[in-house]
Formats: C-alpha cells, structure tokens, sequence
C-alpha cells in the first residue's frame, strides 16, 4: 500500500513539472511566425507626372484652348495674282511723258519660303497669329505697247524680297478636340527690300524701288493634334495688297517706267507647330 502512495505521488510531481514547459512552447510559436520575414519584395514607387515629348499620356491636354501659345514652322508658297496692272513711262526721247502703255502687264513670280507662326489663344476659340518668312520674286512686265519699245513681248525688269508680316484674329471651331478647323481675318503689311534692276532695255533701266504697302487678308485652316503637343497645320491666306513700284535709268530723267499692280497674293503653308 505505500508503494502505492509512494508511486501516485512521483505521478502528480512530474506531470506538476512538465506544464511550465508546454505552456512555454504554446506560446513561443506565434511570435516566431510573426517576425518571420516577407516572401515577396515590395516594388518601389514610380515617378508620377512624366511624359516624354514624343508621348500622348494621361496628363496630356487634348486640342487647343485658352492660355495656349504655339510656335509653328512650315513651307508656305506665295503665289501673287497680279490682278489689274497698269503701267506708264515717261522717255523724253520717244515722246513719252507719264504716258500709259496699253495693254501692258506686270507679272510676279511664285515663290515657295520657310515660315514661322506664332499664335496665342486668348479664349477658347479666339486665337492671334503672327506670321515671319521674306519671299524673293522676279518682276517683269509683258504684251501691249511695251512691245513696240523693247522688241519683245516679256520684259525683265528686276527682283525684289518682300516682307509681309500678318496679323490673324482667327475662330477655331472645335476647341479641345484633335481636330479643329478655323477661319479668320487680319491685317498684311508688304515692305519691299533689296530690290534690283534687270539693267533691260539696253541697260537703260539701272534702278528699282517700290513703295511700303498694304491690305486686309482672309484665311482658312485647320489644326490636328499629332501626338503630345504637336500639331499638323494647313492654311491658306488670301491678302488684298496693291504694289507701287517704278523703274528708272541712273540719271532718273531720261527713262522711268512707273507700275500699279493688285498683287493679291494666296499664300498656302503646311507645317508642324509645338504648343507650350
């Protein structure tokens, strides 16, 4: 009977013993599973707000609006229509005295110049434009009377660069669209520069000069957004602009050709423009 005692009392002494140390180990296990570290990376941030300039992104504006400033380059030809010419002389030898020749033209050739625009939108549909290229032309006169006093039915009288600054109050039907046709009205105003005589009609006529004019103009055209802020533009111009120019010998007495000639030059550009 007291090994009885003796062995149930051992019993309960080790199990009393052993209860620590499982309670121990429940509760060693969630912290170690808690700081065990992360299978998976995490990816750093990226940049937020860039956009390469060749790139249409979401912070992109679509089509032009207000606050809108564009610079554009384009090939523009310049094509006078040399409408309503008339031409006088005035040659003491042959008679002549401020005298009209008949039937006799000037006519001004085509030319094809780079150009550049710069144009603000100062409402949504309300834009400025300025226009900045310098054409060279050849000027001659041609057929009636003329004929009888150089021999020949064309007569070369010279060359001459023009500078015809635009200005363009333009309206733009489509503001924040990609494509957005337009129509407008302004001003031109011609200064002729570095002109010289053909030293025709045996070398008679040694000078050229021209007077400062100008006109109003129309245009028409349209705007599309390529890919971020470039642009395809079309334009054709329509300028009412009356030249007065006149030819004479190096004495300016014994020979002076005087001419008045509606020039109303098209002007047609297609370009890429930038906007900022």
């Amino acid at each position: 009977m007291k090994n009885i005692r003796k062995l149930a009392l051992s019993a309960v002494l080790g199990a009393s013993a052993l209860a620590p140390v499982a309670g121990h180990a429940q509760t060693m296990a969630p912290s170690t599973y808690v700081n065990a570290p992360l299978a998976a990376p995490v990816a750093p941030a990226q940049p937020k707000g860039h956009c390469g300039i060749f790139e249409t992104c979401a912070s992109t504006k679509i089509g032009l609006g207000r606050g809108d400033f564009m610079i554009r380059l384009s090939a523009v030809g310049v094509l006078p229509e040399d409408r309503d010419s008339r031409v006088w002389a005035t040659a003491p030898a042959l008679g002549l005295n401020n005298t009209m020749l008949a039937g006799t033209r000037v006519k001004t050739t085509n030319q094809v110049m780079p150009e550049l625009t710069f144009e603000y939108f100062v409402t949504d549909n309300i834009s400025l434009d300025l226009i900045a290229t310098s054409t060279r032309h050849e000027v001659s006169a041609e057929g009636g009377a003329l004929e009888g006093v150089s021999h020949t039915s064309k007569t070369d009288v010279g060359s001459a660069w023009v500078l015809p600054p635009t200005v363009t109050v333009a309206w733009h039907f489509r503001p924040h669209k990609r494509l957005n046709p337009y129509v407008g009205v302004g001003g031109t105003f011609m200064w002729f520069h570095n002109m010289n005589a053909s030293g025709a009609l045996g070398g008679a006529i040694s000078k050229l000069n021209s007077g400062f004019t100008g006109g109003p103009s129309i245009n028409a055209g349209v705007d599309y957004q390529l890919v971020g802020n470039w642009f395809f533009n079309f334009d054709v111009k329509q300028m009412f602009v009356r030249m007065h120019a006149w030819a004479e010998s190096a004495d300016e007495s014994s020979l002076k050709v005087k001419a008045h000639d509606s020039l109303d030059p098209t002007v047609v550009s297609a370009g890429i423009a930038y906007r900022f």
